[in-house]
């Protein structure tokens, strides 16, 4: 039977910081109000000039470092992003072309925050299938660019950023299992309500950005986060106690904490980089993986709990052993 499973991680952020102190002298708040809320104290922006396909090509790069493996090795690009390039080619294509790599499946997946977690589901699929047997999956988002600078709800959470994995098919089970949920009943609670099929006329006036009901949203994560927890567990036949780490999208501290206190699992084993990175959208999963496993806290052999929820509403969970 082939399984798929990480062999590398990659992670990149750009060098731009702005700090709460910052959004101090743009916006009405304060550093307490955002940590408090939130527990973000800084996010990384991408500077002039610098797109999602830069920051996916370093994550890319540094995660087939990390696998041993070069660009030609790949048969496979999935890059998850909900802020690409261009309305075509794919930011997938685009990499794919960075890397020299050519004539493989490339593609992009839109599915928001959990858009990391519904790509490496799909690159699962492809592996499992035999359909594939080196995939590179890629987190990678400019959300600055779609935020409102003048909207204190929202401004004050997102940062940019990129995770990557090299993802290859073996003998040994990595990807347990993956659940992919959604339900478009709740797009208003968190959208961009313009978009170029509706003409370019629609960007303009504000319908460019992102907006959130974030109490509304708050608790739709907090309830919907719980029950995929007991889904992924009873489908594996697992318990709680079974998982080695935690790693969720990095939206807000209180949605990471009710998570884990719903495993039952200390926060000494979830893996929280919200603080430091903000939320990077699709790109947060990747690299809070990235983080744990440069710093040696993740190894090899540990199963892990991934998960995400974003707008659409979309949510999802991925169980691996590393």
């Amino acid at each position: 039977m082939i399984y798929s499973r990480i062999t590398g991680t990659g992670g990149y952020l750009p060098d731009k910081v702005l700090t709460n102190q910052d959004l101090e002298k743009i916006v009405d708040t304060t550093d307490q109000w955002i940590r408090e809320r939130t527990g973000i104290s800084k996010r990384h922006i991408a500077v002039e000039g610098q797109n999602t396909v830069d920051l996916a090509e370093c994550a890319a790069r540094r995660a087939l470092a990390s696998a041993g493996r070069d660009a030609q090795d790949i048969d496979l690009i999935i890059v998850a992003t909900t802020t690409p390039d261009r309305v075509f080619p794919s930011t997938a294509c685009l990499l794919q072309k960075r890397l020299d790599r050519h004539g493989c499946a490339a593609f992009d997946i839109q599915a928001v925050c959990t858009g990391f977690v519904y790509a490496l589901s799909v690159a699962d699929k492809f592996i499992r299938t035999g359909t594939a047997k080196c995939a590179l999956v890629i987190g990678a988002e400019t959300l600055s660019r779609v935020l409102d600078w003048t909207d204190r709800s929202t401004c004050v959470l997102f940062g940019d950023g990129a995770g990557a994995v090299v993802l290859e098919a073996g003998e040994e089970p990595g990807i347990l299992s993956t659940h992919l949920h959604a339900d478009g009943a709740y797009e208003h609670l968190l959208s961009v309500s313009g978009g170029v099929g509706q003409g370019y006329d629609s960007l303009k006036e504000g319908n460019g950005y992102v907006t959130m009901k974030g109490n509304e949203v708050f608790k739709m994560a907090v309830n919907t986060l719980g029950r995929i927890v007991d889904e992924t567990l009873e489908a594996n036949n697992m318990e709680q106690s079974d998982i080695d780490w935690l790693i969720p999208h990095q939206a807000n501290i209180r949605i990471i904490q009710a998570t884990a206190k719903k495993l039952k699992m200390s926060m000494d084993h979830v893996v929280v980089t919200v603080d430091e990175h903000g939320n990077t959208s699709g790109a947060s999963v990747p690299l809070a993986l990235d983080v744990a496993v440069r710093d040696g806290r993740i190894k090899r052999g540990e199963t892990l709990l991934m998960e995400a929820f974003g707008g659409g509403f979309t949510w999802g969970s991925i169980l691996l052993k590393f």
